[in-house]
């Protein structure tokens, strides 16, 4: 149900306003870190309404068991590289793996590619190596 959702989201958002639904974008755009993009209002709404659509669903179907780690700093790092990783790709995983494989994008497929693959190869080495 959520992947329907995601993509329908997607799909209106580009055919709608001709933009890509990518969270970072949108985050970036949302927060003023970029000029361009969605428009400011529509990208504050779709980041608002990502923990706004969490929430209606668990008070709907309940809610999730969700774990943290201990200390703050995994965390941390983690967003930080994920920052970085999402830069230096041009993208997330969302606007690469669900917008840009939609359109064909050769730059999508290759960025979805290369996370999809080292996403592999760490859960290998965390359950196998470490």
């Amino acid at each position: 149900m959520g992947g329907l959702l995601i993509g329908l989201a997607a799909a209106i958002m580009l055919l709608g306003l001709g933009r890509i639904a990518g969270v970072s974008g949108m985050a970036a755009r949302a927060t003023g870190i970029a000029d361009s993009g969605a428009p400011r209002n529509v990208s504050i709404a779709f980041i608002v309404g990502l923990p706004l659509g969490a929430l209606l669903i668990a008070q709907t179907v309940g809610a999730v068991n969700v774990s943290f780690p201990a200390s703050i700093w995994p965390l941390i790092i983690g967003g930080l590289l994920v920052g970085y990783g999402t830069r230096l790709g041009s993208g997330c995983t969302s606007g690469h793996g669900v917008c840009g494989l939609s359109r064909l994008s050769p730059r999508s497929l290759v960025a979805t590619l290369s996370f999809m693959a080292a996403g592999f190869v760490i859960v290998f080495v965390i359950r196998h190596v470490i």
